[in-house]
């Protein structure tokens, strides 16, 4: 057998594309019917090695129009053991091809399962050639199994001189199935990696037990809306099969800087933390000075209950505060008054009645961090950017530690750490900017703060996008998106 010119082109495009093909099952069908069209052949099977088994992957039968396996479908066929009496396993096992001109005439292998089909079918199987498939480190991967090759219409042997091209063909196919492999090994080390550090993250603190899975979620799943509203018409953005894992690792990421985050500010659910109880052992105390004071005359009677009773509605402020998620404006002179209270012993002891960090911390306008504190649980961005920096991710996910340290910046420069614009902002960081905004506002374990409703918390990412934060278009289609899913059955 000679090949063509033709079919030596037809050769070598079949090489190329079995080497650059990404798709598994894309992958599978090329060589399916690369093989077949070589040797002009009516039928074929494609198993792949697994468990100690020959699984069926791809089934095809041009006369009698069969065609399983495709697109990943499921054969549902009962897998080959590694038996030397099932041809197949043989070639495997041994890894030899077998050119067998009539398996009729052949009884050096248990052709019943061919006879069956044939009767149940109508079909006759004849001439077959089959093919281990192993890499470059002679690992078996699958068998290629081919049926009748056809010439002029009938059924004749397959021609020994197509054994070499096909093998070659196979010997391709069964590297790239391996690099294919290798590769989905590290996308699912890579994966795992992100949701060991994910658990990690939010498992060490019990105020963040499910940030990082449900910003992830609204990330990907937003992302998925956007292609459904590509491929409508309705936006311009599309995000391919590596762009959408990327984000989705990003996104699971974000917040791997947390770990450097001491738990007293991590944890931190009112304004005072663990000084509350130092202040109120201190009023105990301060109250005890005065009665020594007034039972000594130091004081009178009056001056010891007028100081007795501020004592009680300092402390009773101070509790009032602490758990206040915003300080209430007609409070803040109250507790500006207090700081400057101050108790003088007999012996020149001083006692405040609020020392400078209790003050601060009590004067905090919003939520329960101290600017000191806040700068601190900010730096995170800073240690997620640089700890992702260290990892090797290859150029498939190089965009992962520059996406998840930004995801605190804004359109207008007002984020941080770097304060970047809008220029510098490419659409997978609005994203996840909008993701992590929108699970914060509504999350229902945050210590300091009760959940927003859904349409508030809309109404807020709104706002920023009107204040040039947010980008307003993405923020647009993020509300449609959450409407829909909560319509979902």
């Amino acid at each position: 057998m000679k090949l063509t010119e033709r079919q030596f082109e037809e050769v070598l495009e079949m090489g190329i594309l079995l080497t650059i093909e990404k798709n598994h099952d894309c992958l599978f069908e090329l060589i399916m019917e690369n093989a077949m069209a070589i040797t002009n052949c009516d039928g074929g099977t494609l198993y792949l090695y697994e468990d100690h088994e020959l699984h069926f992957k791809i089934m095809r039968t041009e006369s009698l129009g069969i065609s399983k396996g495709g697109d990943g479908e499921e054969t549902h066929m009962p897998p080959v053991p590694l038996r030397e009496e099932n041809v197949c396993a043989y070639s495997a096992i041994h890894e030899e091809v077998v050119n067998i001109a009539d398996v009729y005439n052949s009884d050096k292998f248990d052709f019943s399962g061919p006879r069956k089909y044939d009767a149940l079918t109508g079909y006759h199987t004849k001439s077959m050639l089959v093919i281990p498939l192993r890499n470059h480190e002679g690992e078996l991967i699958g068998v290629l199994q081919l049926i009748n090759a056809m010439e002029n219409g009938e059924i004749v042997p397959f021609d020994p001189g197509y054994e070499k091209v096909v093998m070659s063909l196979a010997s391709q196919a069964s590297i790239s199935i391996s690099n294919l492999r290798y590769l989905g090994e590290v996308k699912d080390m890579m994966y795992s990696y992100a949701e060991t550090m994910a658990t990690i993250i939010d498992e060490r603190t019990p105020y963040n037990g499910n940030h990082t899975k449900n910003v992830t979620h609204y990330t990907v799943d937003f992302v998925d809306y956007l292609n459904e509203q590509h491929e409508a018409g309705l936006y311009d953005g599309f995000f391919d099969e590596n762009r959408r894992e990327q984000l989705m690792l990003a996104a699971s990421l974000h917040d791997i800087g947390k770990m450097s985050i001491p738990l007293s500010v991590m944890n931190k659910s009112t304004k005072l933390g663990n000084l509350l109880q130092g202040i109120i052992d201190r009023y105990k105390l301060l109250g005890c000075y005065y009665k020594i004071d007034y039972y000594e005359k130091r004081i009178a009677l009056e001056e010891y209950e007028e100081r007795a009773a501020y004592l009680s509605e300092a402390r009773n402020l101070v509790e009032e505060v602490n758990v206040a998620p915003a300080l209430p404006e007609e409070l803040e002179p109250k507790i500006k008054e207090l700081a400057e209270c101050v108790y003088h012993g007999v012996d020149g002891e001083e006692v405040p009645y609020l020392t400078e960090e209790e003050a601060e911390c009590l004067l905090i306008k919003r939520g329960t961090l101290t600017l000191a504190e806040r700068k601190i649980m900010e730096n995170h961005v800073v240690v997620t950017h640089n700890i992702l920096s260290k990892i090797n991710f290859s150029t498939h996910y190089n965009k992962v530690p520059e996406w998840a340290g930004a995801h605190h910046e804004f359109l207008d420069g007002s984020g941080y750490p770097n304060h970047l614009t809008e220029k510098d902002l490419p659409v997978e960081v609005r994203i996840l900017s909008l993701a992590d905004i929108f699970e914060a506002l509504v999350a229902v374990d945050r210590p300091y703060k009760k959940p927003m409703s859904i349409d508030k918390a809309l109404g807020i990412l709104t706002s920023m996008a009107e204040e040039g934060k947010l980008d307003k278009k993405l923020v647009s289609m993020f509300g449609d998106y959450i409407h829909q899913s909560l319509r979902k059955p």
